[in-house]
């Protein structure tokens, strides 16, 4: 449950990169996978069992919860490391457990752990929240509902008094920024259909990402069509709308991305960290909603939408493959070395070159996503301005960078129209 008044504003952690991009950036909360039983078991580097205790500790350092999740289609074969994953989560003191099938919330009900239910088991009324009000505290409702759908059943859990567990008022949660599926709450089949690769077992093929041509088989007439990506979502953000989100009562909001870099996570919870700040100070502007667009924009995007929370019964489809993003990362090099009297990291240049004036990202398992603008560098032991691949560089930080992190430069991308 959140502690403040605020939002609590949940990141997504594919990776130790990734989480720590969140804690550095503001998150409340981070939710993960581990190894196969998750929506995102190819999408990104999971986690192992091995992990728990590290992800438990370093959140726990920065007092951010921790949700692991376990929302996929459940077999009788996976229910033994089911009940294996959810008692090492408890033993590490993760927070709470994300789950859809009864099984995974009877076991964690069983040991005492805290219980989230997923959007993917499409919650859109009253009623059904009342149901998973005997197993949990907080509920994530279905993508497809408005927003005044939203303050109904908010304000219906206030009225009713309906709670959880814990004995507090059962919480809303909702997605606020990232990929939408084009299948209801994400229940798609295509995958499974095309490839025998189940997207509810986390192993989705992307089918509605592709390009298609529709015809009528038995004249052969081909239909005109608009756009070709007649099933690929643009992305939502509800960053110019998020007043709103709080007015509807929402109390957790969402982002997707467990399959996305450490720079995309970064860049997201930094944005919608201000502005919830922002809502909570009263310096909620129009003007400061562009500036946070721009600097969304700039990390993987397919386009973006309000979704379906401002009354739109369609959805609005990306105009071409793959990202939108205004700028993208190239491989530069890797860090050798950290002098931490003179804040000073060495680098190897091993790719691309890098010049005074270039914008830099360096990442790693511990540095998380760190960017920043070079104003001076030494090049071979002499100050320079530009560094080739073979070059061994220095340049002064405000953050400490490890061994095993890599270098990038922040180059501008054509968009499509």
């Amino acid at each position: 449950m959140t502690t403040t008044g605020k939002i609590e504003l949940m990141a997504p952690a594919g990776n130790f990169e990734s989480m720590q991009a969140a804690l550095d950036n503001g998150a409340d909360s981070i939710y993960f996978g581990v190894e196969q039983l998750n929506m995102r078991a190819r999408a990104s580097i999971n986690f192992t069992l091995d992990d728990l205790q590290e992800i438990s500790d370093r959140c726990k350092a920065k007092n951010v919860r921790t949700y692991l999740t376990l929302n996929t289609i459940i077999y009788d074969h996976d229910l033994s490391i089911v009940k294996t994953l959810i008692q090492k989560a408890k033993d590490a003191d993760i927070t709470a457990v994300i789950a859809m099938d009864q099984a995974v919330i009877a076991t964690a009900r069983a040991i005492g752990m805290e219980i989230h239910i997923s959007t993917q088991i499409n919650i859109t009324n009253i009623e059904t929240v009342k149901f998973y009000a005997m197993f949990a505290d907080t509920m994530v409702l279905s993508r497809e509902l408005s927003l005044r759908q939203v303050k109904k059943i908010t304000e219906q859990i206030v009225k009713e008094d309906v709670r959880g567990p814990s004995g507090n008022l059962v919480e809303i949660e909702i997605f606020g920024h990232g990929a939408l599926c084009m299948a209801v709450s994400g229940k798609c089949y295509m995958s499974l259909h095309s490839a025998n690769s189940s997207a509810n077992r986390g192993a989705c093929k992307q089918n509605c990402r592709k390009k298609y041509t529709v015809i009528d088989q038995e004249t052969g007439f081909e239909m005109e069509l608009d756009n070709e990506y007649i099933m690929s979502p643009k992305d939502l953000c509800t960053i110019d709308f998020l007043d709103q989100i709080e007015d509807a009562g929402v109390k957790v909001l969402k982002i997707e991305g467990r399959g996305r870099a450490p720079e995309y996570v970064a860049n997201v919870i930094k944005c919608y960290r201000d502005a919830i700040d922002s809502i909570e100070a009263g310096t909620y502007s129009k003007e400061k909603v562009i500036s946070w667009m721009l600097e969304l924009e700039k990390v993987y995007n397919r386009g973006f939408w309000s979704g379906y929370y401002l009354g739109q019964k369609l959805g609005e489809w990306s105009n071409g493959s793959g990202s939108h993003a205004t700028q993208k990362k190239v491989y530069v090099g890797k860090g050798m070395h950290f002098f931490p009297k003179a804040n000073i990291g060495e680098f190897k240049i091993e790719a691309y070159d890098i010049a005074v004036g270039d914008t830099i990202l360096i990442t790693g398992p511990t540095t998380g996503a760190q960017e920043m603008e070079v104003k001076e560098m030494f090049v071979n032991d002499v100050k320079g301005e530009k560094a080739q691949k073979g070059d061994s560089v220095t340049i002064k930080l405000e953050f400490r960078i490890r061994p095993s992190d890599k270098l990038y430069k922040i180059v501008s991308t054509k968009v499509e129209a």
